[in-house]
């Protein structure tokens, strides 16, 4: 099946996933939008990146496998443990969240000659942690934001986006914590979208596009997160 150009006139269309191939590209849009945000989430599908040449259109993905990390599977190395032992970083939730999110877009990563963390989707992940729908989890050390991540809580799962750190285990720390809230409010899954090294070293696994996209039927029945973000926030 082709790829679908995206309407603005109706934003919580895209077509069915399971109908593309294991890239996942399924369709394109001038902009992004909120509505359209959280309606691609619900179906399985995320904005990835822009095309760089005209009309720089954003491209919406939905690969096969995807990686996903159970809360249960969390996997914490030694000197992880021994960091969450002896409590060196501080926690918080939805402090800093345009901070954190401009910090995965300039943050330099292996292998990667740019972002696609571009402004106007910093602008509209900002709109949704103002709606309660994206959050942020960091770490700081004194009032020094070293590290972090920042997703969407929809129902029984949490769609992870981006994370950073400025020191080591930093961003682990804040995974950690992530899985603390998961697993309180009984969260099914962390969408990890796709695989990476560091994900895999933290318990994620990659399952068949098909399995997660009805296990995502099922976390997303219900729309507010099970999280009970207002009473995390750290003021």
């Amino acid at each position: 099946m082709g790829v679908v150009l995206l309407h603005d006139d109706l934003p919580e269309f895209f077509p069915d996933p399971r109908e593309y191939d294991s890239e996942g590209l399924v369709a394109a849009s001038h902009g992004l939008g909120v509505e359209r945000l959280i309606s691609a989430y619900r179906q399985g599908i995320f904005p990835w990146s822009k095309m760089h040449e005209p009309p720089h259109l954003w491209c919406w993905y939905s690969p096969d496998p995807r990686m996903v990390l159970y809360p249960g599977e969390f996997k914490a190395s030694r000197s992880l443990a021994k960091v969450l032992r002896e409590k060196k970083f501080e926690i918080r939730i939805n402090h800093a969240f345009p901070e954190v999110i401009k910090a995965c877009a300039e943050v330099p990563r292996p292998g990667q000659e740019n972002t696609w963390i571009e402004p106007d989707m910093r602008r509209e992940y900002e709109i949704l942690n103002d709606l309660g729908i994206a959050h942020s989890v960091e770490a700081y050390i004194g009032e020094q934001l070293v590290g972090g991540l920042y997703g969407l809580a929809i129902g029984k799962a949490f769609f992870g986006e981006s994370m950073f750190h400025y020191r080591p285990e930093a961003s682990k720390v804040c995974m950690a914590k992530l899985i603390e809230l998961a697993k309180e409010a009984g969260l099914l899954f962390i969408d990890c979208q796709v695989p990476n090294p560091f994900l895999k070293s933290l318990g994620a696994r990659e399952v068949k596009r098909d399995q997660f996209l009805d296990q995502l039927n099922d976390a997303c029945e219900h729309f507010p997160s099970l999280v009970n973000w207002p009473a995390k926030v750290s003021k």
